[in-house]
């Protein structure tokens, strides 16, 4: 079992699985006649295929326990992913660069504050929504539309804070 010990999320650690997704390190601009900040172009969201479109969702999870044990890690190969807490609700991140296979040496786990996301990209392999702590609501935006969007690679996992 590979075992993993989750380290704070930054945007340089993260670089290599997608985007962290966090107003308190981007820059804004004002609109609404100077009432609103806008933090603009926090991640990248890819679509790719015919007929793809992005969708937004809200997601509802349930905590786990830690130490966390997970069976697989999940990739998109169509599209990315993203996840924003909506009520700061610190969650995990478990992430594997994109390939066929998944090289334990590289399989990563960081932990939010709270008040991060994260964009995972095309293809990168990552964990289930592990919410910590408390039942967390999370906005979504992610690929929809036709063709094979969700692989599975079996893999023993165990993270720890």
């Amino acid at each position: 079992m590979l075992q993993l010990k989750a380290e704070p999320l930054t945007p340089e650690a993260f670089a290599p699985f997608g985007d962290v997704i966090d107003t308190r390190t981007s820059d804004y601009f004002p609109i609404n006649a100077g009432r609103t900040r806008r933090y603009h172009d926090l991640a990248t969201v890819e679509t790719l295929g015919e007929g793809a479109r992005p969708l937004i969702s809200v997601f509802v999870s349930q905590p786990v326990e830690v130490p966390l044990e997970l069976d697989f890690l999940e990739r998109h190969p169509l599209g990315s992913q993203a996840f924003m807490p909506l009520h700061e609700e610190r969650f995990l991140v478990v992430v594997a660069p994109p390939g066929d296979g998944i090289d334990p040496a590289e399989v990563r786990a960081f932990v939010t504050d709270g008040r991060q996301g994260v964009n995972y990209r095309a293809g990168t392999w990552h964990a289930i929504q592990s919410v910590l702590e408390r039942e967390g609501e999370f906005l979504v935006v992610d690929r929809g539309g036709e063709g094979h969007n969700c692989d599975e690679y079996n893999m023993a996992i165990q993270v720890t804070l």
